[in-house]
């Protein structure tokens, strides 16, 4: 059985001066309506592209934060199946953690260009706030609460924690 063709992509957990989440909100056009996914900024890495390059690319055109010095790998995650990343049996996503003090996102690129990427909006999230949500959008991870309150209260892990779906 051949390996599965993977999307490599770069997200970062922003986190402001009050442990705030910045997350970017998808909506996700399926053939039973839209579904909304509420995941870290970020994207695929391109051919010949390192992780740090990619991940200061997609900052940019996603948020505009620049991203300084190599910020630490906390999380990888591999998700193989359909829907995940069009054109792909699944994604491998990476996860950096970025400090930043809070700033109203907004990158260099158009809303209609983020609309493609089906971006449509951007939101400051506490833990508190995600492991209590009880509405019909969805995190990415699905259980984004548990690793975010293991990186809040124990910080940047020794080595990538493997997180689920």
């Amino acid at each position: 059985m051949p390996s599965p063709n993977l999307r490599h992509a770069v997200r970062a957990i922003v986190l402001d001066d009050h442990d705030r989440i910045l997350l970017c909100r998808h909506a996700l056009p399926k053939p039973a309506g839209t579904t909304i996914v509420w995941a870290a900024p970020g994207g695929g890495v391109e051919p010949g592209e390192t992780p740090l390059a990619a991940l200061r690319r997609e900052l940019d055109e996603e948020v505009g934060l620049a991203v300084e010095a190599g910020p630490p790998h906390v999380w990888h995650q591999r998700v193989v199946g359909s829907g995940y990343a069009p054109g792909y049996d699944g994604v491998v996503n990476d996860y950096f953690l970025v400090r930043a003090p809070s700033f109203p996102p907004r990158g260099a690129r158009s809303d209609e260009e983020l609309a493609a990427e089906h971006i449509d909006g951007f939101r400051w999230w506490t833990l508190q706030e995600i492991a209590g949500y009880r509405g019909p959008e969805l995190f990415s991870p699905r259980d984004l609460a548990t690793p975010l309150a293991g990186l809040l209260a124990g910080g940047p892990p020794a080595r990538p924690v493997r997180l689920g779906l």
